[in-house]
């Protein structure tokens, strides 16, 4: 033990890690760690060096030379820099994505991030989410999660995100995009998508935001033997 909690939350892509993980951290005075952000800069970079993102000897020869390190401002807000360079918004573009689930299929790409990940957990209490984080990046984690919805349901949540950001992209092609990384992640012989066998499974298909967030919190505090403070329910 390390004198820290962590709590590992998987789940495919667009079921609402990110928002719900970065909601539960606040409320609890986590940090938060999200993992797809470190996967999305390594898929910028492979994307800049204009090499083949599935070539694992050409992607292995790339990773010395990149310096990806996790920051928090002032609201602790996750920034990922790139060689020193903030590409926090730059990764969030829906070709970024498909690059991430490329370049997280290659285990080179998963053991150079390992450390960096599990040092976070080794550091703060933590609220860390992921494909594999439950499975392989942190096994003893006291809470683990999966979290899930429906292809449909994630896409349509998708397409309100980046239309906020104000980026166009039409339902059909999120929802291809979606199934094609669930094909991805779970089909990858490196740390493939799973839910551990403790995980406790929560499907946010049908119910909001605001109900999702009480579930999740629910499962972490008493898992923890901890209380929601009044001020974050």
């Amino acid at each position: 033990m390390n004198g820290h909690y962590s709590v590992a939350i998987d789940g495919p892509s667009g079921a609402g890690k990110s928002s719900l993980a970065r909601r539960c951290a606040a409320a609890l005075g986590f940090v938060y760690a999200d993992t797809g952000a470190i996967y999305r800069t390594v898929g910028l970079a492979v994307e800049r060096a204009e090499i083949d993102r599935r070539s694992e000897s050409a992607v292995t020869e790339l990773l010395p030379q990149l310096n990806i390190r996790v920051g928090y401002d002032e609201h602790g807000e996750q920034h990922m820099f790139l060689n020193g360079e903030d590409v926090s918004a730059l990764i969030r573009k829906p070709e970024i994505s498909l690059l991430a689930s490329d370049v997280s299929a290659l285990p080179a790409v998963r053991a150079f991030l390992l450390d960096m990940q599990r040092k976070m957990a080794r550091e703060h209490d933590i609220i860390m989410d992921g494909r594999d984080i439950g499975t392989v990046v942190l096994p003893d984690a006291e809470v683990k999660i999966f979290l899930t919805a429906s292809a449909e349901a994630r896409a349509e949540r998708r397409v309100l995100q980046l239309k906020e950001k104000g980026i166009e992209e039409s339902f059909e092609k999120v929802l291809e995009d979606i199934r094609y990384r669930d094909k991805q992640d779970s089909g990858r012989a490196a740390a493939p998508l799973r839910a551990a066998e403790d995980a406790v499974r929560l499907d946010t298909s049908d119910i909001d935001f605001q109900e999702s967030f009480r579930r999740m919190s629910a499962i972490i505090c008493r898992a923890l033997n901890i209380s929601l403070p009044e001020e974050a329910k």
